[in-house]
């Protein structure tokens, strides 16, 4: 009997075995199928093999459940310019499919709604042609359906309103016409309908506004007509019966900044409705504390037009954040490259709301500040934007296409990251520029301590002028979080010695680490030996000076500025020269003042 049960129990073994083997191969089968639809150049996918396994966290973008069956495919951003292939339909436990912020061209593949324990669907950001396979409708376990930002044609399929579980359908930016289906009124658990750009028409489905759970809804650029359901009107923002003009930007609930043109019937006062779920009337911001706060924290501060982006705005620009414009991380930040709707290149830095000051009397203080600086050598803030749902800030600057000057050190002979003699002193003097600007060289402008100055928040423009970024940014983060960043800055040798014996910062300490950048421009080195700066002090310049310039350097400005830079790192700050006759200095070796 023993031995009957050790047999039994080793084919149940071979039987399992055998069933995940088949079964693994049906899904890599599947995947390399995808592979090659996806990516046939094989440019982004190449850790896709038929040898290797997918749930071994080898696949990129692959992620598996505990039965071993594909659970996620998520590769948004990667790049991909091929098409989605039906072989997808062959993996039936995925539950997530993203996809989104790529250059995928074709159909959406009817075969895509034998995936019945799909959740999330993200093609947006494509493009992807066709119709709306009429076989969605079928995906009952769908939650999210985001096929926005594509050249998707016709009408909306009907039978979308048998997906109950939905609570997100994107469809904007697209070219759908027809009506907006009534039926989409069965959807009791959608919270967010944007329909927006596209060619609809007719009127707006009264039954939209029976949805409960509904939070926003975005019909903006269609050519729909007719009223707004009267039960959708609540007092004090939308007058009356409104009408939806055929060449308006007609939004109303989710971006209430829309353009609504009205017509108030004469005598006509509205009555007081209960508060329709069509109206919510959150910005597309989000998570907004620029907006008045009942205590009336935000009514003194005002920002400059166009500052406030909105997160699609964001989204868009670099592409939902993906790795590919990823330029940098911190321990409290992150820093994409993106490119607005009108074609401008920007930085966009990420800040999550958890590392920002808690009070939001300070928060927008310190946004404030950040708003006020204009000077050439300052990195041009653009605007900013926050978001509620993704709890995070982020802060729109213009791009500098050089990098940073961190990357102009410790480079090899013929580098083309080697500057010349002329552009080291030019970028010495622009930095000396935007930092007498920050300790107040204008009378109009409060000044300020930067505090965080160094070779990595020097950024290079395209015509190599430096611009310093990070200015007054200190100002919205919290005090355990500015203090991490601090420790990092007196790491590197920025950190002027009487912080140590203080804790204070003071503009001669900004002066301090502007010094040690000099000489760092000078050595063409990151790092300052204790040799080196005996050799600066003892004006032994072929010990100092970069050695990748070949001697093409004059002897006399070199003296100057080493000079200078010794004077601005004396350990008594009382002896350090200000910003203003530091840059005075400097006009004599070429700079302006």
């Amino acid at each position: 009997m023993g031995l009957l049960c050790w047999v039994s129990a080793l084919l149940l073994i071979v039987a399992i075995s055998g069933v995940r083997t088949v079964c693994g191969n049906t899904e890599l089968r599947a995947l390399m199928e995808i592979k090659l639809s996806l990516d046939p150049d094989n440019k982004y996918l190449s850790s896709w093999t038929s040898d290797g396994d997918p749930c071994g966290g080898t696949f990129l973008g692959v992620a598996c459940n505990e039965h071993w069956k594909v659970a996620n495919i998520s590769l948004q951003g990667k790049g991909l310019a091929g098409k989605v292939s039906p072989a997808v339909a062959e993996l039936k436990c995925l539950s997530g499919l993203y996809l989104h912020y790529n250059a995928l061209t074709g159909e959406i593949p009817r075969e895509i709604s034998n995936l019945t324990e799909l959740i999330d669907l993200y093609l947006d950001w494509n493009n992807l042609s066709g119709t709306i396979p009429l076989e969605i409708g079928n995906m009952a376990s769908l939650q999210v359906l985001d096929l926005c930002c594509n050249q998707l044609t016709g009408f909306i399929p009907t039978n979308m309103g048998s997906l109950k579980k939905l609570s997100v359908l994107a469809l904007q930016r697209n070219r759908l016409n027809g009506p907006i289906p009534a039926s989409l009124g069965d959807l009791e658990m959608l919270k967010i309908l944007n329909l927006s750009f596209n060619q609809l028409s007719g009127f707006i489905p009264a039954r939209l506004a029976d949805i409960a759970q509904l939070e926003g809804l975005d019909v903006r650029n269609n050519t729909l007509s007719g009223v707004v359901p009267p039960s959708t009107l609540q007092p004090n923002t939308l007058p009356g019966f409104v009408k939806i003009g055929t060449s308006c930007n007609c939004c109303w609930g989710y971006y209430s900044h829309g353009c609504i043109r009205d017509w108030r019937i004469p005598g006509f006062h509205p009555i007081p409705k209960p508060a329709s779920p069509l109206v919510s009337l959150e910005y597309s911001n989000g998570w907004d504390p620029f907006a008045v706060s009942h205590d009336g924290i935000g009514a003194s501060y005002e920002f400059p037009p166009g500052f406030k982006f909105n997160l699609e705005d964001v989204e868009s620009a670099t592409q939902y954040f993906s790795d590919g414009n990823l330029l940098g991380k911190s321990n409290f930040s992150a820093v994409y490259k993106g490119i607005l709707k009108d074609g401008s290149v920007v930085a966009v830095k990420s800040i999550n709301v958890t590392c920002c000051k808690s009070e939001e009397a300070e928060f927008m203080k310190g946004l404030s500040l950040l708003t006020s600086l204009r000077h050439e050598n300052l990195v041009k803030l653009r605007g900013f934007c926050c978001s509620k749902d993704r709890g995070e800030c982020f802060l729109i600057y213009d791009f500098a296409s050089k990098g940073n000057l961190l990357q102009y050190l410790d480079v090899q002979d013929g580098s083309s990251y080697v500057l010349d003699w002329p552009s080291r002193v030019s970028i010495i003097s622009g930095i000396a520029k935007g930092i007498r600007y920050l300790h107040g060289s204008e009378p109009t402008k409060p000044a300020i301590v930067h505090q965080n100055v160094s070779v990595e928040k020097v950024l290079i423009d395209g015509n190599f002028d430096p611009l310093i970024s990070d200015s007054g940014l200190l100002k919205l983060l919290a005090d355990d979080v500015v203090f991490s960043a601090l420790k990092v800055s007196a790491a590197l040798g920025y950190m002027a010695p009487e912080y140590i014996t203080t804790g204070r910062f003071t503009q001669k300490s900004d002066v301090y680490a502007f010094g040690v950048i000099i000489l760092q421009i000078l050595s063409g080195k990151s790092k300052l030996s204790h040799l080196m700066r005996l050799a600066a002090e003892s004006c032994r310049l072929e010990d100092f000076i970069d050695p990748n310039l070949g001697g093409k350097f004059f002897d006399s400005e070199a003296a100057k500025l080493t000079e200078i830079a010794l004077a601005c790192t004396d350990e008594h700050p009382d002896l350090r020269p200000t910003l203003e006759a530091v840059t005075e200095e400097l006009s004599k070796c070429g700079g302006t003042s």
